[in-house]
């Protein structure tokens, strides 16, 4: 039962002017990111060797453009600035694929192959889990500008995994208290079944009901099904006023269902998260997605940045995660300026000293002459602060509140800031 001073409550609980987060939890007893060093280091040999590992097949292929895009101009404005040990940054991309496949694994082979001195990726946190032991065990350093799944801020990856997007506790709590401040006393959730989808679910749910709302559904299904009724005719039993999936691609196989159902976005409130937050525009009908809202990972990408982007990708139309694939590049490069080595394991020492804690600095031209007059440099990113903490997390994060036109598309209508502890 919903108190009286409900929507009072909720809009004061999304109205807080800073998200504090406690110390991140995890059943399993294993170290925390920089914790241990790593039991093998690869090698430097004076070429800072950057590797990327996105999606450019699969579930989260909408994602590769932008990502794709934040590297290759962050390789070239470092490049134009005079490269790192006096020699230009060398990138090679290849596909991250998604979990249904072993295309990820046989990448980051390619790319431990040609001796690469960071992989940039994965997108998603499943994927990165299958190959995240392969590349730190190979001493390599592994930075996902996209991972948010809680299971990293204890993984014990040999101090080599860092991320540049915040873990879901924080993506949760903006979603959870997001549906109750829009007046929502009963939730249902669509989640998918991996590591990404169960662990943000928990951290919503967490909000909602600390929030005063309910969760009267949760139906986990296998994103490789064939067909999402069953789930869908569970949530509709439940009659919740809003619904909220936690997906990939196979969204758009769901969404046909809940209208079937009579579940649509004007019967019922839908919020979307960042794994399914995308511009559907004429791959359905007009109005579907109307009113709907979703959450995402990340500052606002400024028009400038979008500009260059859009030089280095003339077909760009998204910017999801470009900002901190971008951060990604420019931190390594900066760590390696400062290690004075491309070696993973003499550079990713630096990795947290260089984005935190010495003089501010927003660009790698600036920060790289910070550093050659022997300062300690403090680099804030476009992505946001960044300041990695002891578990490779950044410690601070904004996440982004979007809601649907009728043409399908979503915009952003507001930001909410963040810290992790």
């Amino acid at each position: 039962m919903i108190r009286r001073n409900f929507a009072w409550r909720s809009v004061a609980v999304l109205g807080a002017a800073s998200l504090a987060l406690g110390a991140c939890s995890n059943d399993k007893k294993e170290p925390a990111t920089g914790s241990s060093s790593a039991a093998t280091s690869a090698a430097g040999d004076g070429v800072l060797k950057v590797g990327t590992l996105l999606p450019q097949t699969g579930s989260l292929a909408f994602l590769g453009p932008p990502e794709f895009a934040g590297v290759k101009l962050a390789v070239k404005d470092i490049n134009a600035a005079g490269g790192v040990l006096g020699k230009d940054v060398v990138e090679s991309d290849t596909d991250s694929g998604d979990t249904s496949t072993d295309i990820a694994s046989q990448s980051v082979n390619k790319l431990l192959a040609e001796k690469a001195d960071v992989i940039i990726g994965a997108a998603s946190s499943s994927v990165s889990l299958s190959v995240i032991d392969k590349i730190t065990g190979a001493g390599v350093v592994q930075i996902s500008p996209a991972n948010t799944s809680d299971q990293f801020t204890t993984y014990n990856d040999k101090g080599l995994y860092f991320r540049t997007a915040p873990p879901d506790q924080l993506q949760g709590r903006v979603l959870g208290d997001l549906i109750v401040a829009d007046g929502n006393a009963k939730v249902g959730l669509l989640v998918m079944q991996d590591s990404y989808g169960t662990g943000l679910a928990k951290s919503a749910r967490a909000a909602i009901e600390s929030g005063g709302g309910q969760v009267v559904a949760e139906e986990v299904y296998d994103p490789k099904a064939a067909d999402f009724s069953a789930e869908v005719g569970k949530i509709k039993a439940a009659n919740p006023d809003a619904i909220v999936m936690i997906g990939f691609d196979e969204t758009k196989k769901i969404v046909p269902k809940l209208v079937e159902a009579g579940l649509t976005a004007k019967t019922k409130k839908w919020y979307f998260v960042d794994g399914n937050l995308s511009n559907y525009g004429d791959e359905f009908p007009k109005g579907t997605f109307e009113g709907a809202k979703g959450t995402l990972p990340g500052a606002k990408a400024t028009d400038e940045f979008q500009k260059q982007l859009l030089t280095v990708d003339p077909a760009l139309k998204d910017f999801s995660y470009s900002a901190e694939s971008y951060d990604a590049t420019i931190l390594t490069a900066l760590a390696a300026t400062a290690a004075k080595s491309d070696a993973p394991g003499e550079y990713s020492k630096q990795l947290a000293a260089v984005s935190k804690g010495g003089e501010k600095c927003t660009t790698f031209k600036d920060c790289k002459a910070l550093l050659d007059a022997g300062k300690d440099i403090d680099y804030d990113g476009l992505s946001g602060p960044i300041e990695w903490n002891d578990a490779g997390d950044p410690a601070e994060a904004t996440i982004g509140i979007y809601q649907y036109g009728a043409d399908n598309k979503y915009k952003n209508v507001a930001y909410q800031a963040g810290k992790i502890g």
